[in-house]
């Protein structure tokens, strides 16, 4: 007897190629935040308000920031100096033109330039070197009020001459959407501007300078235009910033701002706009908890340096738990581990 065995039929499976999620375009997020933001400051308290324009402002000098090291791998620790470059620029041309659109160009025209010296600079520097080249920068910069008192106001400062808002608009509300407004502005032209050619060359940089060049990218060009266009970020911060404050002095940019702005940017995610968000969002939730903190305690010299302890703290919590940052956070992902 012979055994029959049966024939199973037999079943091939065809990959499944997944296809790319599309994202919407920028200016859909652009009109959704305008649209959010003027809706919040109808609903918000005056003081919410200032603090609505404060994350504005530093989304304007974190977007910049995250495009420059997330993208290109540059680490900058000056841009608080750039801020302060771009916050007397506005100063000075405000006072002497009572023109604001005016005063805004001007900031950018200037740090813009001082970005173009820094990053042709940048662009022969490597790690460390570049850190300590910037860092120079943020410790050079505050100095030069001093050595132009008469024209800077030394620590004094300079106060700005600013209109009054249009109508009834209250002063609070007219500064979240001027702020927020420029924030926007920049996010979007960042947005259109990593998405194509510039955008994969900054990739391509930062993962490979080698492989970047042999596939006929200028290293050095890109590396610099990366500084110039984080440069004029931060210059268009540091004039909200004076707007916000209708004051400008060299305390209001110290040292601790540049190392702020690049934990920030870390701890909401590298190279990621929304990341960048994260890190605003921080950088006014944190120092305000901090302080809430020391006033309790009693202890001014704990009031000072808290913010910074807690800044680390939460860098650490991240790294550990999100080393992608909390951009890279998926909700979806963390409800499929559960189950």
């Amino acid at each position: 007897m012979t055994d029959i065995k049966e024939k199973r039929p037999v079943t091939t499976t065809r990959p499944t190629t997944r296809k790319p999620r599309r994202h919407p375009h920028p200016i859909w997020y652009a009109v959704a935040g305008a649209v959010l933001v003027v809706a919040l400051t109808y609903v918000l308290p005056p003081f919410r308000n200032y603090q609505l324009a404060t994350v504005g402002a530093y989304f304007t000098v974190t977007a910049g920031l995250t495009v420059l090291t997330g993208l290109n791998g540059q680490l900058s620790l000056g841009h608080g100096a750039l801020m302060a470059t771009g916050a007397y620029s506005f100063a000075l041309a405000q006072n002497k033109w009572l023109n604001m659109p005016l005063s805004i160009v001007a900031a950018l025209i200037t740090t813009t330039l001082a970005g173009v010296v820094i990053g042709l600079a940048a662009a022969r520097l490597r790690g460390p070197y570049l850190a300590g080249l910037t860092l120079a920068v943020a410790v050079v910069v505050p100095s030069v009020t001093s050595t132009f008192d008469e024209t800077l106001g030394s620590d004094m400062g300079l106060s700005i001459a600013l209109d009054p808002p249009p109508g009834v608009l209250p002063m609070e509300q007219w500064q979240a959407w001027l702020c927020w407004g420029g924030a926007l502005v920049t996010t979007f032209l960042l947005a259109m501007l990593v998405r194509g050619r510039f955008g994969r060359d900054l990739r391509a940089v930062r993962d490979d300078e080698t492989a970047a060049r042999l596939a006929g990218v200028n290293v050095a060009r890109t590396q610099v235009l990366a500084f110039v266009v984080s440069a004029a970020c931060a210059g268009l911060a540091g004039a909200l910033f004076a707007f916000l404050a209708q004051s400008v002095s060299p305390g209001a940019f110290p040292l601790t701002l540049s190392l702020f702005l690049v934990m920030a940017i870390v701890i909401g995610g590298l190279g990621r706009l929304a990341g960048a968000l994260c890190g605003a969002l921080l950088l006014v939730l944190l120092p305000a908890l901090a302080q809430t903190a020391g006033e309790r305690s009693g202890s001014q010299h704990l009031e000072g340096n808290l913010a910074l302890v807690i800044f680390g703290l939460v860098l650490v919590v991240v790294m550990l738990a999100a080393p992608g940052g909390l951009a890279s956070i998926r909700f979806s992902t963390i409800s499929r581990r559960k189950r």
